[in-house]
This record gives C-alpha cells, structure tokens and sequence, in this order.
C-alpha cells in the first residue's frame, strides 16, 4: 500500500499523527485544583507505517506513551513511541513488515520470530515501574520521566506466560499486583496464566489453567476474597490463521463462560459458570463479595462484539447503533450448586469504567464511565471500535442514581482517570481528554478537569492542546509522590 486506508480506524478522529513531542507550560484556562500533582500517563495507538493490509485495524497501530505533567497548576506534555521489537524493525526497514492483526502467518518473512506485541492499550504503574501494555505479549518497562522505552518485561525471567493482560489489578490495601495472560502457551493456546506480584513488584505466584475455549478474555476482577476470570465468545482458530485468516471471530451461539476461585487459591479448585450466549464484555466497572459466598460483577454487556472486524468475521453485520446493551450486575452464589448466575441491568450502555482506586475489589457506591448522549446528534468516527463516545455518566448502582455530562455537538470524549482529593467528603476530580470537530478533517484537542461528585457542571479547567490527538485506549495515574520514587529514577 502507498497510503493509509480510507477507513474508519485511519481516517476523521482516527487520522494518523505519527509526532513525537514534548511542550512545556501549557494554557490553563480555569484553574486546576491543588491536590492534581502527578502524572496522567495515556496509551495511544498511532501506527508508524503504511499497513501491509488494506483492512488493517486500529489495533495494530505502534503504541505511543503520552504523559500530562500536572504540577502546583502548570501542565507538560510529552508524548514518544514505545520502542518494541516490532517498531524498531520497522523503524530500520522504514517500512511495515508485520501483516494481519494477530496473524504472525502473514508476516514479511524477515521478522519470523520477532515479538509481535505494539504495547498500545494500557499504561500501569505498579512498585515504582511504568509499563506499557497489550494482551497479545509481555509489557515493556518505561522510563517514566524520560519516556524512553526499558525493554520487554518478564519478573527477570521469573514469568513464564507468553503474554500479560493490559487490565492488572491492584489492590488498594496489600499493594499487590494480579494479572493475568490467556493464551499463555502461545497462539491461540487455551492456558491462562494467573499471577501476583506483591508490592516491591515481585512476581510470587504463576498458576496455569485449561480453558473451555481459546476466547477473548480483555479485563478480569478481583475481590476481597475472589478472583473472577470472564471468558467470551470471541474465538481464535489456528487454523484459520494459518489460512491467512483473521485471528478473531465472534460465536453468536457459544455460551461465555465465568470462572471463579480464592484470589490466593489454586487454580485446580476454580469453579465454571456458564452465562448467555453470543455476549461480549470488554471492561469491568467493579467487582466486590459479601465476606461469604455471595460475588457481584459490574460490567458492560452487548448482544455481541461491538468491534465490527471481529463479529464481521464470522458473518455478523450489524451496525454498532443497533447492538442493544447495558450496564449489568453478574450475581454468583457460590454456595449452591449449577452453573447458573443471576443476570440485573443497572445502567444504561456504555464502557471505559472508572471508579476511585481505593474502591477496587470492595463495595461500592458510586463510580463512571463513557456512554452515547441520546440527544447529541450522530457521534464522531474515532476510537478503537470507530464510534467515539460523547457523554460521561455518573452511577450509582444500589440507589439506581444517574447524572449527565453531555458534550458538545461534534465532540468526543476519552476515558479518565480519577484523582482523590484532599477533603474525605468529596468525590475527586476526573481528568480526560476531548477532541471537537472545528472543520473538515480538523480537529482541536483539550485536557479537562471535572468534579467527580457535579459532573454535569463541565469542566472547572481546560487545557488546550497545540496539535490535535489520536485517541486514547487507556490511562493511569500516578501522585507526585510516588513518581519521584520510581525505579527508573535511581536505575
């Protein structure tokens, strides 16, 4: 190909912008609240290169890691490409040599063997170290003052599994990391690898366990007592990656399936439960149990894949607008027998969660997350399932509370992170990114400070960007504090 795809994962919002860039003092226009000191580190898919496939996706675009410095008020920006083993083959042939997404059978043969990971989808921080993520493969370590890429990440040699999820859980009290890797074993392999790293970033625990099926498994939970392992009908056949075929394709009639087990157990004792069939779930709002045998699961559920190249796969073409959904509670009772599980909406459709990180894994009583404005118009073309999102809602899931932040015609919001703040009584700070449309193909970017606890008051401060920005997939924050400790400040 000679030029990128006129396609909804190449053009409008999803337009490559290929910059590596660094600006100080940034506009301010409002003012940031004091307790906002940190760092808010965004994982931005933008591919370096032309694709050697003309239906390529979003997905496979080179990951870029993008950091907010917020300090007494002033805000940096920097921005460079991950430095993988893929981008620096490419880099050094100045051209792409990796094909299908997933699909290393249609690769130029020169990189046969070479890790395939773009590392694009999250950033973590976890015991002082910044990672840069995506399912596929191993994260790479960042330096996160200088950006610069560390190398791919394996506990030193200790982690086994072939691949890490890009959504790790951190328990707010212990410390500890948990994460997961399906496909462990390699293509389309049907082991997940369940690890802990304790809270100097150790790894201590890697158990392995046989799925039913090679699925998508994108995000997972963990509880008090729990760790919940949501397997969904987005299937790979290695077959039909051998033929050259897409990696994915979703099965409107396979159950997905919910394995359960003590977060600290062994993976021989997890227990299988079988839920609707065609659903899929990519993020997870919260997860919490009773003390006992009772455990909730908030998650965003579709009829089926939201992302159109993985249902359209396997014959299933319907437009995102069309595909019902909701917000839904996932009750296990682990005490009683069979594989059934209750199933409660208690939000409208939406996804990209958020909730304060002092609440993961317990009871909780409010939390946000992205959705469609049924009164604002036709939604932009942008983001990872091409549709962008243009309203922030708050939740309340036991009181059935919901509040509105619509954005403006023609823009498009991506996902926060959430900031505590000083005074116990008050719900934090939300700090994102949005992107509105001032012309043809033109777009202008701002970074927004909101009230978690009065989001439709809209943002009590803005900073515009000098260039416009690829969307993010997702982002993580990291106080001062524990930025001025990281490891690679003293390595």
């Amino acid at each position: 190909m000679t030029g990128f795809p006129n396609t909804p994962d190449f053009t409008e919002l999803n337009t490559p912008v290929r910059i590596e860039l660094e600006v100080q003092n940034l506009p301010v226009e409002g003012e940031i609240p004091p307790e906002i000191n940190g760092a808010f580190f965004r994982a931005v898919p933008d591919p370096a290169h032309v694709p050697m496939v003309e239906n390529d996706t979003g997905l496979s675009a080179d990951g870029m890691v993008s950091r907010f410095l917020i300090e007494d008020g002033h805000v940096d920006y920097a921005i460079k490409y991950v430095k993988t083993a893929r981008y620096l083959a490419e880099q050094k042939a100045r051209k792409a040599l990796f094909g299908r997404y997933r699909n290393p059978f249609t690769d130029n043969p020169s990189v046969e063997g070479v890790d395939r990971t773009v590392s694009n989808t999250t950033p973590v921080w976890h015991a002082g170290r910044l990672f840069m993520t995506k399912e596929d493969g191993r994260a790479y370590e960042v330096n996160p003052h200088t950006l610069e890429t560390i190398g791919s990440w394996d506990y030193h040699g200790a982690l086994k599994s072939q691949t890490m999820t890009a959504h790790v859980r951190v328990d707010p009290d212990t410390g500890e990391m948990f994460f997961f890797g399906y496909e462990a074993g390699g293509l389309c392999s049907k082991e997940l690898a369940y690890c802990i790293a304790d809270k100097d970033g150790n790894l201590v625990s890697e158990q392995w366990y046989e799925l039913p099926y090679c699925g998508m498994m994108h995000d997972f939970a963990v509880t008090e007592k729990y760790a919940i392992f949501p397997l969904f009908p987005t299937t790979a056949d290695l077959e039909r990656i051998k033929a050259g075929g897409p990696h994915w394709a979703h099965d409107q009639d396979l159950e997905c399936w919910i394995g359960i087990m003590p977060r600290y157990g062994d993976v021989k004792s997890m227990r299988g439960f079988k839920g609707p069939k065609g659903v899929s779930v990519f993020h997870i709002l919260n997860a919490f149990d009773d003390g006992g045998d009772r455990v909730f699961l908030d998650l965003h559920a579709t009829e089926t894949n939201m992302f159109p190249f993985m249902r359209e796969a396997a014959g299933i073409h319907r437009d995102n607008s069309e595909i019902p959904g909701a917000t839904q509670r996932w009750t296990f009772d682990l005490s009683k027998d069979g594989e059934d599980f209750e199933i409660a909406d208690i939000g409208p459709p939406g996804d990209l969660p958020r909730i304060p990180d002092a609440l993961h894994g317990r009871p909780y009583t409010h939390g946000w997350y992205l959705s469609m404005n049924p009164e604002g118009g036709p939604p932009l073309t942008g983001g990872p399932v091409g549709t962008a999102f243009n309203a922030l809602l708050r939740i309340e899931p036991e009181t059935g509370r919901l509040d509105m932040m619509s954005l403006p015609f023609e823009s498009a919001i991506n996902e926060p992170v959430h900031i505590p703040a000083d005074d116990p009584e008050h719900e934090g700070w939300l700090v994102c990114v949005t992107d509105r449309k001032v012309g043809d193909n033109d777009y202008k970017s701002e970074l927004w400070v909101i009230d978690g606890g009065n989001i439709s008051a809209g943002p009590v401060a803005k900073v515009p960007m000098p260039c416009r920005m690829r969307p993010q997939v997702h982002g993580w924050w990291v106080p001062m504090d524990a930025l001025e400790k990281a490891h690679a400040a003293k390595d």
